[in-house]
């Protein structure tokens, strides 16, 4: 008896529909986090306005700064702890890096008038043009 071996064929072929659905699941979980991430870990309760046209759109990390003034006075740049002169070294060192710069300032409703005004003094100063003042919108 004679055999015949037949040489089978294998094929080996990779399933990616596992692959995708982890691939769309991560991308889910970071369109959600993105928000979570990039809000300020400095809690200041932000003052409400009327008016529509207020834009709290998501600053361009690289075209902006977010300064945050507290109830305390104190002064944050980008969540960093900033006393008034390295507000000005490193914002004026911002500002010759990139002539655009778009500096948002955040402060909290009970803060003291006269810390905001000192900060606002220091960016004219500096001749910062592009200012926004950030608040809530009341509903």
């Amino acid at each position: 008896m004679i055999r015949h071996h037949r040489k089978q064929r294998f094929f080996a072929e990779i399933n990616i529909t596992p692959f995708t659905d982890v691939i769309l699941v991560l991308l889910i979980i970071f369109m959600v986090a993105a928000p979570i991430i990039y809000q300020s870990n400095i809690k200041v309760k932000l003052p409400k306005v009327k008016a529509k046209e207020t834009q709290n759109a998501p600053p361009d990390r690289q075209k902006s700064a977010v300064i945050t003034v507290t109830t305390e006075g104190m002064v944050y740049l980008d969540d960093k702890l900033v006393t008034q002169v390295e507000l000005k070294t490193q914002v004026t060192e911002m500002h010759k890096n990139n002539p655009d710069l778009s500096v948002f300032l955040r402060a909290d409703q009970q803060t003291r008038f006269k810390d905001v005004v000192e900060v606002l003094d220091l960016l004219t100063e500096m001749g910062i043009t592009k200012l926004d003042i950030v608040a809530v919108h009341a509903e």
